[in-house]
This record gives C-alpha cells, structure tokens and sequence, in this order.
C-alpha cells in the first residue's frame, strides 16, 4: 500500500463508543475537522479530551476552536501512554485489523477500521473493560533508572 492514511481515535467514555475517523495526514487542519464533527456528533454536554503533546494538538487554532465549542483540552503528561485509552485502542486496531494482514489499498484499510468500530461499540462494556486505564503513577514502576539493565546477549 502506497497511500498513506492517519486515523484519530477517541473513546467517548460517556455514550460507551469509539469513533475512529480517517485523513491523509494529521495535522492541525484536520484535527479542528476532528473537534467540530465531534461536537456535531455530540451536540450537548461536556466534552473533555485528554490528548497527548502532538503539536497539531497543542496549536493555537485547535486551543481557540476547542473553547468556541466549549470541549475541554486536557495534555497528558510526557511519555504517560497508560493514562490514555486511545492508546488501548491502537494497539486493539493493530491487532484485530493490521497485524498479519496487507491491505491492498488505503480504502481497504479505511473500510477494515470502519468495520471494527461498528463491531466494537456494539459491545460498550467490553470497550471499557478494554480500553481502561491508569489513573496514578507508580514512581517505582515508572523509574526506569531502578530497572535492571537489559543489555543485548
């Protein structure tokens, strides 16, 4: 497959789904596409994501669009996967859609990742079993200088 495709993912912890959508590239522009379809799709309540340093999260358009439509931006702290449930959901889009299998064209892959969202979201509790994270650190599971070196044998 040639044609590159960048996928933002984001678990909507209140209605119990992911919403999975794909663009050429990610960047700042498409990332204001993802916060106003966001807020279309979920027209009333708060919204509140928890996103990590990407700099076409943290530009100033993405800050001022995210206040006009009144969706809280949250930054994770650096290198902090575990506090984030997309990555949770990476690593199950890996596994069920991209791991042993070519896709042939980047529409292929698009429909696979479709296909998996309609199949996921029509079991919430299992996307929140799946996809739950930490709420704390450990400082002793996090200290990488107190883990035992692991040389190349």
């Amino acid at each position: 497959m040639s044609a590159k495709v960048s996928f933002y993912g984001l678990y909507v912890y209140n209605h119990g789904q992911v919403e999975i959508w794909d663009f050429p590239r990610a960047n700042t522009e498409h990332t204001l596409t993802v916060l106003r379809r966001l807020r279309e799709r979920y027209p009333s309540g708060e919204i509140i994501l928890f996103w990590d340093g990407a700099s076409y999260h943290r530009a100033g358009a993405v800050r001022e669009l995210a206040q006009e439509l009144s969706i809280t931006l949250q930054p994770l702290p650096g290198y902090s996967p575990d506090f984030m449930p997309v990555e949770a959901l990476r690593r199950r889009v890996r596994e069920e859609v991209t791991y042993h299998h070519r896709h042939a064209t980047a529409e292929e892959l698009v429909q696979r990742v479709k296909h998996f969202v309609n199949t996921i979201n029509a079991d919430p509790g299992a996307i929140a079993d799946r996809l739950w994270t930490k709420t704390t650190l450990n400082p002793e599971e996090e200290n990488y200088a107190s883990r035992p070196s692991r040389g190349l044998a």
